[in-house]
């Protein structure tokens, strides 16, 4: 069905299908079990023949109308589509793509030879989804022909983190800590956030490297006693993680803490109370708390009770220090810990480890929600609104209401509201991430000049 048949259609729904922003539960864990908890966002389609239009029924037109396709290609080929003598002229070709088909039909490694290759497949095969594996040592569909020499080579470093983390705390360490520099950051399409390392080191990384990389960021190390288990050291807290709480505490003041209201709640201060080190510590700031009038303004009260439990902890610090005694290191991090323990990000560790892992392509539509998976800047990560991401609905809606010829270049989403999401993929991504290949390629030229080799080095 084109974009002609459905310009005289009545039907074409303009709605928000229902997705969640998980807050925190009771518990003390990312509430997934129920709509409506502490901080949860929830639209819903409120009309009866909206609900019959199925997100894939509008795949068709998404990806020949609005998917990026040349700006998908220009970042996975890497710079190897140029001319450069060092360019490998396979390498976009050893690329998997997986599809996932209408009726979760699941289609691994395809392959494709260029960008109006694999944009003829997917419009043709109009995948639910479209998920990004590794680059292998030759073409994935001729796999069968190498048996165990067929091997991943190459691939992004990825991160699956929760919408509701604080995802700079990622960020700020793989930039400053380990200086990559081309990172990509794209909203799932439901409530999650998934990171893309691009730069050349990044992506060849091993799979006992790529682990090594995502244990350095992993404080959350499950729950135990009916609280989380947050590793910040054994005696003294290890740099990295003095680097994130000096990020996460101002944040918590200002934004988590009074937002989400999580001092509101009576389960949610009991598993608070959970992380102090004594029953006395617990019980003074329990009293303490109810001794606060209830009659202050929300984020009045949230503050007002977090630095109750600050100054109780800072007073049993003290006591101990006046008896001559070292402060224990549990009271000297409570604070710390249960701040990492609600803002913190949790990883998904097996996506992260593993070179064949696939992960979901930016600019997919998610089933369910039916909303882009978009690009968006961690600088203003708490200014990001799920319910403003634009849905398959919402962009063929405006290509149908403005009525317009098609664009020649195919690319029709710039007369749409996924123009500003492909535009911040090309300037904070794309441009970096290609100025990244050329050097790259660059520095191989060089190599195989020093080598004695007769590379060009006047392209």
């Amino acid at each position: 069905m084109g974009m002609d048949s459905l310009a005289g259609e009545s039907w074409l729904p303009d709605f928000s299908i229902a997705v969640s922003f998980w807050g925190k539960s009771g518990t003390g864990v990312r509430d997934r079990s129920y709509p409506g908890g502490p901080g949860a966002v929830w639209a819903r389609s409120l009309r009866t023949e909206e609900k019959k239009c199925r997100v894939q029924d509008l795949m068709r037109d998404y990806y020949g109308k609005l998917f990026p396709h040349q700006q998908m290609y220009k970042w996975l080929v890497y710079g190897n589509d140029s001319k450069h003598p060092q360019a490998d002229g396979t390498f976009f070709n050893r690329r998997e793509l997986c599809f996932t088909l209408d009726g979760d039909i699941f289609v691994r490694y395809q392959a494709f030879k260029d960008a109006t290759d694999m944009a003829a497949a997917i419009i043709a095969k109009c995948p639910a989804k479209i998920d990004i594996g590794p680059v292998y040592t030759s073409n994935p569909q001729e796999r069968l022909k190498f048996g165990a020499a067929f091997q991943p080579v190459e691939r992004e470093l990825v991160f699956d983190i929760d919408l509701t983390d604080y995802d700079d705390i990622i960020d700020r360490g793989l930039r400053e800590d380990f200086g990559f520099q081309n990172i990509l950051w794209v909203y799932s399409g439901r409530r999650g956030i998934h990171c893309w390392v691009c730069d050349p080191s990044a992506r060849k990384l091993t799979d006992e490297q790529r682990a090594s990389v995502v244990n350095y960021f992993a404080v959350y190390k499950g729950h135990e006693n009916e609280k989380a288990r947050i590793v910040m050291g054994s005696a003294t807290m290890h740099p990295s993680v003095e680097k994130a709480a000096k990020l996460l505490e101002p944040y918590w003041r200002k934004r988590i803490l009074p937002e989400q209201q999580l001092l509101e709640d009576e389960g949610m201060r009991e598993t608070m109370l959970r992380y102090l080190p004594s029953e006395e510590l617990q019980d003074e700031v329990r009293t303490r708390w109810d001794e606060l009038s209830s009659a202050s303004s929300k984020q009045e009260i949230n503050l007002a009770r977090w630095n109750v439990l600050v100054g109780c902890v800072e007073r049993e610090k003290a006591s101990a220090k006046s008896k001559g005694g070292l402060v224990p290191f549990k009271l000297q991090k409570v604070v710390n810990e249960i701040i990492f323990a609600f803002s913190y990000p949790r990883l998904d560790m097996e996506v992260s480890k593993k070179m064949n892992h696939l992960l979901k392509a930016p600019f997919c539509v998610h089933p369910k929600t039916g909303k882009v998976c978009v690009p968006l800047d961690p600088d203003f990560a708490f200014d990001f609104d799920p319910e403003t991401v634009p849905t398959v609905q919402s962009l063929l809606k405006e290509l149908k209401d403005q009525a317009t010829e098609n664009d020649e270049n195919g690319e029709e989403w710039r007369k749409t509201q996924l123009a500003s999401s492909v535009e911040l993929f090309e300037s904070a991504f794309l441009e970096g991430c290609m100025a990244a290949s050329r050097a790259e390629l660059a520095s191989k030229a060089r190599v195989a000049v020093a080598a004695g080799g007769k590379t060009d080095m006047s392209f």
